[in-house]
């Protein structure tokens, strides 16, 4: 039985407003990815966690552990209001205080209200890649507004045919939109996903979006919608593939190291964490929620290479020089 949302939006919120259809959209993709991955997975189902913050807004966080295809998987709905410091507005987006909508004083913050959708999903199998999504919307009280997000894959193998589904999926999405986007944001996942002291990327990318308010909030908030409905077909076809093949104690170890190399890159640079990790100060973080994203296990190995000619060099090369599928 699906359980009805009860929006967290202030009363204060026109009906009709910008934040409380972000926040119907991203609920409804909630319920619905959710649902995808019970049924992919067979086994276990996500819990349901529902907060509230006492400065207004809260989330449903909702995590499935141990099942059959997935060591964990979470799915967390967030909606914010709060005050935010200069220093997380700049970790909230590239262009930092130039979001405030205006000039900002020395330690001013910056009234805000931000809602969002977020996912890291696990696999146990070697052969079935991490996935990750964040469909996000600000907005300043001063005015300012912008949307963010995006959808990128993490596998520890690599096969071109998956890599081709998985990007030729949201490459249809944002050719409905404009023939530029998916080359733009296929680029920018590339940098963003950069683990700059490996010299190498998180995975193999997928689509990547900051401070995006080019058209009007009406066309960014469908493409949202759409992005969001795209994950299943994008991501469910490939794990029904590669769930059930065997590997080796090898093969697992080499997961797990690149399940460290994705622990490095969320706990170091990655902007939602940093946003959150910031926000905690100001008593609108949830550091359960914020950590979410951390895989059960993952390995560090001293000076670790790859044999020369084997996959996992293969996909090395790939994670140094990313390309087109």
């Amino acid at each position: 039985v699906q359980m009805r949302y009860t929006s967290m939006c202030k009363e204060s919120d026109a009906p009709d407003s910008m934040r409380r259809r972000f926040e119907a959209v991203v609920a409804e993709a909630q319920e619905n990815i959710c649902k995808a991955i019970e049924d992919c997975d067979g086994g276990a189902k996500f819990c349901r966690e529902p907060y509230t913050r006492e400065s207004g807004g809260g989330g449903v966080a909702r995590v499935l552990t141990d099942g059959n295809v997935f060591e964990k998987a979470g799915v967390n709905l967030s909606v914010v209001y709060g005050q935010m410091p200069q220093e997380a507005l700049q970790a909230a987006t590239e262009r930092g205080a130039d979001r405030a909508g205006g000039k900002l004083e020395p330690g001013q913050k910056v009234p805000f209200f931000a809602c969002g959708l977020s996912s890291v999903m696990h696999p146990k199998n070697p052969f079935c890649p991490t996935m990750h999504f964040n469909y996000r919307y600000f907005e300043t009280e001063t005015g300012a507004w912008w949307f963010g997000g995006g959808t990128d894959i993490t596998p520890s193998y690599l096969d071109r045919d998956d890599m081709k589904h998985f990007h030729g999926t949201y490459k249809d999405v944002c050719d409905k939109y404009n023939s530029e986007w998916y080359p733009r944001f296929k680029s920018w996942a590339d940098e963003y996903f950069l683990i700059k002291h490996r010299g190498e990327t998180r995975g193999l990318g997928g689509i990547f979006f900051d401070d995006l308010n080019t058209e009007d909030p009406e066309t960014h908030l469908k493409f949202a919608e759409e992005a969001l409905d795209a994950v299943p077909k994008a991501y469910v076809p490939i794990l029904e593939k590669n769930r059930d093949k065997e590997f080796t104690e090898e093969q697992k170890q080499w997961q797990l190291l690149r399940r460290g190399r994705y622990v490095e890159f969320n706990l170091v640079y990655d902007r939602g964490t940093i946003f959150g990790l910031k926000m905690l100060g100001s008593g609108v973080g949830r550091i359960e929620s914020i950590l979410m994203s951390l895989p059960e296990n993952a390995s560090w190995l001293y000076a670790h290479e790859p044999k020369e000619g084997s996959p996992e060099a293969e996909i090395m090369a790939v994670f140094k020089q990313p390309q087109e599928w």
